[in-house]
């Protein structure tokens, strides 16, 4: 009888493939065989591998062209007056707003990405133990291809704006101190066209003859999670090292109540 394949490449079109894992176990030798030379990738994970990649204010809001987005950071901004300690930096750009926004649970047009595979594995992992989703999955994204493709969009003369920009998607590397969380996650964020998900965005701007993979998704049963979260507390890659807080200590003492030898 033939073992089942480790992983195996599902679709690829428009510079965007789709792996399919037969366990979260084969992560680490897919990572070393399939990516360790990409050097330029970021990873995001995902507790439902249905979920798009695409920001929390685009669920809540459908208009891309709404005032509300506008009004909405400008309230937070407002409200934010006297909760950032006693001498806190001063914010230039509106994405480092939105930044310290999205550490604070605040609805953004940002996502989170992190530089490594088995973080991006443990959000995945961690998400999908608590869901009853079939599936959960791992994106990673070129940042090279995002570049490139900025470039072609910026070059044609014939691509609308919208809100006055074009279409392009922003790489958000936030300098601030306020978000010990980013550091210990080795985190970043992607700022793209309002109500676009990522992958239609890589999708629609790569030409069919071009063969890079510019967006991957792995995609991983919900099987023995507990097992995986198990694994990568050994790699130590945990509640306790990704969440350098309270919060992040009280996750790592219950999951050790809910996984046995964790």
């Amino acid at each position: 009888m033939a073992r089942t394949a480790r992983w195996a490449l599902k679709k690829y079109k428009n510079g965007v493939a789709e792996y399919k894992l037969s366990s979260w176990k084969y992560f680490s030798d897919f990572v070393s065989q399939e990516m360790l030379n990409f050097t330029t990738y970021v990873y995001r994970g995902h507790g439902d591998s249905s979920w798009k990649l695409e920001p929390t204010l685009d669920r809540l809001i459908k208009d891309p062209t709404s005032y509300k987005r506008g009004a909405h950071l400008e309230r937070f901004k407002f409200e934010t007056r006297g909760r950032r300690g006693s001498s806190p930096i001063k914010l230039e750009d509106d994405n480092d707003w939105w930044a310290l926004g999205q550490h604070h649970g605040l609805a953004t047009p940002l996502l989170d990405w992190t530089e490594s595979p088995f973080v991006a594995l443990f959000f995945a992992a961690s998400n999908a133990s608590a869901m009853d989703s079939e599936f959960f999955s791992i994106h990673a994204i070129s940042q090279g291809s995002i570049k490139s493709i900025n470039e072609k969009i910026n070059h044609d003369v014939s691509v609308p704006l919208v809100n006055g920009r074009k279409q392009t998607v922003k790489i958000v590397k936030p300098l601030s101190d306020e978000n010990k969380r980013l550091v210990s996650q080795r985190g970043l964020f992607t700022r793209g066209p309002n109500n676009i998900d990522l992958e239609t965005w890589v999708h629609t701007n790569t030409d069919a003859s071009i063969r890079d993979m510019r967006v991957m998704k792995v995609v991983i049963p919900n099987k023995d999670t507990s097992e995986c979260l198990r694994y990568l507390n050994r790699m130590n890659i945990s509640h306790s090292t990704l969440f350098p807080d309270l919060p992040g200590a009280s996750e790592f003492c219950n999951l050790h109540l809910s996984i046995e030898k964790y």
